[in-house]
C-alpha cells in the first residue's frame, strides 16, 4: 500500500527549528512518507539547524544569492518548486509561518492543485507593513491553505473571524517541541565567550535584533538603548548573536562594537541559542520565535517592536511590548533589572504557547483529515 506523501517546505533558520521536530514526527508514522524540501533562503544558518536535528533534505533549491531581494527569493522558489513537484507529486505540502519561502511554497502547491497545510497559522497584526513582509505572507497563505494548524485559540479565532476556508486545529507551537531535545543542564557551548560567562553571578541579557521594519532609526534606537542600559550596571552583560545581514551588522558594530560587556558574536545554532536563553536573566528581541521559546524557560521577554502578532504572551504576562523608542526600552528593561517583584511576576507567568506535543497533534490531524486514522486530535489548551 502506497504511503501518504507529505512534503515539508522551509528555507530559513526559524522555520527549520520549528519544522524539524514535525518532519521527524511524520517520519515515525507508518502510513506517512515524510519528505523535506529546503529552499536555502538562509544557507549557513539553515545548515546548522539541519545538522542539529540530523535532517537530510530530499530536495534543495539552493536559491540564496548575494543581496537577494524578496522578488528573487519568491520567483526562484516558485521556479524550483515546479521541478520538485513534478518529480515528487506529494499528497500534501506543509509550509510554516510567514516567510517568503512560506508564501512561494504555498503558491507553488496551489498552482499544482496540491493541498496545503499551514503550520503556525492565524498570527496577525492587521498591519500589512508590520512585520514586513511577514504579515502579508501569512495572510495570503491562509487564503490558499486547506489545513490550518493554529498554535493558540486566539490564532484560531483570527482565522474564523476572517471566514478562512479549510479546517482549523489548535495545536500549540512546535517550537516548544524542539526545545525538549535541545535544552540540557550539562550543555557546553561551542562559542567560547558563552562558556566564560558566569551566569550565576552576572545578569546576562540575550539580545536579538534583525527585522526589516527595524532597519534604520528604530534599530539605532535599540542599540543605543542597550548601551545606555548597561552603562551603570557592572553586573549586567549582553550577548548579541548578530544576524548576517550587512545592514544589521553595520548598525550593531558601529554602535555597540566597542562597548564593554556587550558581546557581539556570530549567529549561533539552535542548541546554543536555546541553552543561552535557559541560563540568561532575560531576553530582548524583535524575533517572533523567541517570544514563544523564552517563556517556556521562565525568562521574561521584552519585544523590540511596535506591535506583536503574539499577543498571548503579553496577555499572559510573559512578554511586554517595549517598542523601538530609546527611552521606553531603557525604562522597561531597567524595571526588570531593578525591581525583583516585576521580574518574578513575568518569570513565573504561565507559557501560553505549548506543552511539547504540537507535532503529535499536527500529525494526528493530518492522518484524521485524510482518512488514515479515526482519531481526531484534541485542541491544545494551556
Amino acid at each position: 500500500m502506497r504511503k501518504f506523501k507529505v512534503m515539508s517546505v522551509f528555507g530559513t533558520r526559524p522555520e527549520a527549528i520549528k519544522m524539524a521536530p514535525l518532519v521527524r514526527e511524520l517520519a515515525a508514522r507508518p502510513q506517512i512518507e515524510s519528505l523535506c524540501c529546503v529552499t536555502g533562503q538562509h544557507r549557513e544558518m539553515l545548515r546548522s539547524v539541519m545538522e542539529t536535528f540530523q535532517l537530510q533534505a530530499n530536495y534543495d533549491l539552493d536559491i540564496m544569492e548575494p543581496q537577494q531581494t524578496l522578488t528573487s527569493i519568491t520567483t526562484k522558489t516558485i521556479q524550483g518548486m515546479d521541478n520538485v513537484l513534478e518529480q515528487c507529486s506529494p499528497d500534501l505540502i506543509l509550509v510554516h509561518g510567514d516567510t517568503s519561502t512560506t508564501f512561494a511554497g504555498a503558491l507553488s502547491a496551489f498552482y499544482h492543485k496540491i493541498p496545503v497545510g499551514h503550520v503556525e497559522a492565524g498570527l496577525r497584526t492587521y498591519d500589512k507593513y508590520s512585520p514586513y513582509p511577514e504579515e502579508m505572507n501569512r495572510v495570503l497563505v491562509s487564503d490558499m491553505a486547506d489545513l490550518h494548524f493554529a498554535p493558540t485559540k486566539t490564532n484560531a479565532e483570527n482565522l474564523r473571524r476572517e471566514a478562512i476556508r479549510g479546517r482549523i486545529f489548535v495545536t500549540g507551537n512546535t517550537a516548544i517541541d524542539a526545545m525538549r531535545t535541545t535544552v540540557r543542564s550539562d550543555y557546553r557551548f561551542t562559542t567560547d565567550i558563552l562558556n566564560r560567562l558566569d551566569f550565576r553571578t552576572r545578569r546576562v541579557i540575550a539580545l536579538t535584533c534583525h527585522r526589516r521594519e527595524n532597519y534604520g532609526r528604530p534599530m539605532e534606537n535599540i542599540m543605543r538603548a542597550i548601551r545606555d542600559l548597561i552603562s551603570n550596571r557592572p553586573d549586567v552583560e549582553v550577548v548579541y548573536p548578530v544576524h548576517l545581514s550587512p545592514r544589521v551588522r553595520e548598525c550593531a558594530f558601529s554602535i555597540l562594537g566597542h562597548v564593554e560587556r556587550v558581546h557581539l558574536i556570530d549567529p549561533v545554532n539552535v542548541e546554543e541559542m536555546h541553552n543561552l536563553m535557559a541560563r540568561c536573566y532575560m531576553v530582548m528581541t524583535d524575533s517572533g520565535g523567541l517570544q514563544e521559546e523564552a517563556p517556556a524557560l521562565g525568562r521574561p521577554v521584552l519585544v523590540l517592536r511596535r506591535e506583536t502578532e503574539r499577543p498571548e504572551a503579553v496577555a499572559a504576562g510573559t512578554a511586554r511590548l517595549a517598542g523601538v523608542e530609546r527611552s521606553k526600552i531603557v525604562a522597561m528593561s531597567s524595571e526588570l533589572l531593578d525591581d525583583p517583584r516585576a521580574y518574578a511576576k513575568m518569570a513565573h507567568a504561565v507559557n501560553p504557547y505549548g506543552d511539547g506535543h504540537a507535532c503529535q497533534r499536527i500529525a494526528q490531524a493530518i492522518e484524521w483529515h485524510f482518512g488514515l486514522s479515526q482519531t481526531m486530535p484534541e485542541d491544545f489548551s494551556p
